[in-house]
C-alpha cells in the first residue's frame, strides 16, 4: 500500500479509502491510484481486511440436494442477491441429513470464516426432537418446515396449489388426480395436503396419488399408470420436470393434452413454455426467496433482532396451453 501510495503521489489512508471503496476521493485521484495499483500488481488482502474488520463479507449455504431443480434455482438467486450486497457465498453440500453432519457443515464453516448461515432444507429434520442447529448461530432457512424457532423463508406451497386446483376444477372437470413429490420432502407435503384439502372442501373424490422423486423419468413412469387410468382427465404434477416426463407418457399412450388430460406442474422453470403443449404452471419467485433470505441474514450481521417464524413469498398461476376443458363425457 505504501508503495502504491509513492507511485500515486497520495497517501496511504487514500490507498486504501480507493481499494475499499469508500467515498470522498475525487475521481482523478482515484483513477491515479488505480492506475497505480495495475502498474505495481497491487491487491487488497481480504483475509486480512477481514481479520481487521472482524467480518467475511462471506454467506455460508448449507443444502441437501443439488439434484432439484427448486434447491438450485434458490441457491442461484441466494448467490446473486449475495453479490449484490457485496457479499460471497461459499457452499457446503451434505449428503445424509442428520444432526451429526448438520453439526459438522456448522462446524466447517466456521473454520471457513462466513458472517452467517443459509440453510436450504427441503427434508423433515428440524422438526426431530433430536435434531436442531447450533444456538447462537446467526442462521436463515429455506424451504423447511423450521417453525418459530428460526427464520424461515419459503414460497407459498398451499397457495399455490390450491390455485391450480381450482383452475383445473373450474375447468369442468370432476376431480384433479396428483402426482406427488418424494414423501421426506416438505414442499412435497405441503402440496399433496393442499390438494387434498382442496378436492376435500370442493366436496370431490380424492384420488390415490401417484408418487415421483422430482424427476422427469419417475414422471415418465407415473404417468404410464395414469394414463391408464379411465377417469382420469387432469393431473397436478408437484413440479414442471415430473410433468415434463408425464406428458411424455400421456403422449406414447394415445392421450392428448389437454385434449383428453389436461396437465399442470409448479416451479415455472424457464422451459416450461417451451413443452409441447406449453405447460401451465404455478409460478414460484425464486428471485424473490433468495433475496429474502440474503436479506434475513444480513439483518442479523448487523445486529437487528431476527424475525422468527415463517415469510411466504406469494406464487401466481400461469396459464398455458396444457390445461383445458374435460372431454365432453367426462364433464
Amino acid at each position: 500500500m505504501a508503495d502504491v501510495a509513492r507511485l500515486a503521489g497520495v497517501s496511504s489512508q487514500t490507498v486504501s479509502r480507493v481499494s475499499n471503496g469508500f467515498p470522498g476521493v475525487t475521481e482523478e485521484t482515484r483513477r491515479q491510484v488505480l492506475a497505480a495499483m495495475k502498474q505495481i500488481g497491487y491487491r487488497p488482502n481480504s483475509a486480512a481486511r477481514a481479520l481487521k474488520r472482524g467480518e467475511f463479507r462471506t454467506i455460508g449455504v448449507i443444502l441437501f440436494s443439488l439434484s432439484s431443480t427448486g434447491n438450485v434455482r434458490t441457491l442461484e438467486a441466494i448467490a446473486a442477491s449475495a453479490a449484490h450486497e457485496g457479499y460471497a457465498i461459499t457452499l457446503l453440500p451434505v449428503a445424509v441429513p442428520t444432526q451429526d453432519e448438520v453439526r459438522g457443515a456448522f462446524t466447517r464453516l466456521g473454520e471457513l470464516a462466513v458472517d452467517a448461515v443459509i440453510v436450504i432444507m427441503e427434508v423433515h429434520l428440524l422438526d426431530a426432537v433430536t435434531v436442531s442447529l447450533p444456538p447462537n448461530v446467526q442462521v436463515v432457512v429455506a424451504d423447511s418446515d423450521a417453525g418459530d424457532r428460526y427464520t424461515v423463508v419459503d414460497t407459498d406451497q398451499v397457495g399455490g396449489t390450491r390455485a391450480a386446483v381450482r383452475h383445473l376444477l373450474d375447468l369442468g372437470h370432476r376431480t384433479v388426480w396428483h402426482l406427488a413429490g418424494p414423501e421426506e420432502s416438505f414442499a412435497a407435503q405441503r402440496r399433496a395436503g393442499a390438494w387434498r384439502a382442496a378436492l376435500e372442501e370442493a366436496g370431490r373424490e380424492v384420488p390415490e396419488p401417484a408418487r415421483g422423486d422430482w424427476s422427469a423419468e419417475s414422471g415418465y413412469r407415473a404417468g404410464l399408470r395414469l394414463a391408464g387410468e379411465p377417469g382420469c382427465t387432469a393431473v397436478f404434477a408437484a413440479n414442471d420436470q415430473m410433468a415434463l416426463g408425464l406428458l411424455r407418457a400421456l403422449h406414447e399412450r394415445g392421450r392428448s393434452v389437454p385434449g383428453d388430460v389436461s396437465v399442470l406442474g409448479f416451479d415455472d422453470i424457464p422451459e416450461a413454455g417451451s413443452f409441447v403443449p406449453p405447460l401451465t404452471t404455478v409460478h414460484q419467485d425464486f428471485a424473490e426467496v433468495g433475496r429474502r433470505c440474503v436479506q434475513g441474514v444480513l439483518r442479523q450481521v448487523r445486529g437487528e433482532s431476527p424475525e422468527r417464524g415463517t415469510t411466504l413469498v406469494p406464487t401466481r398461476l400461469v396459464v398455458r396451453r396444457s390445461t383445458g376443458a374435460p372431454p365432453a363425457g367426462d364433464r
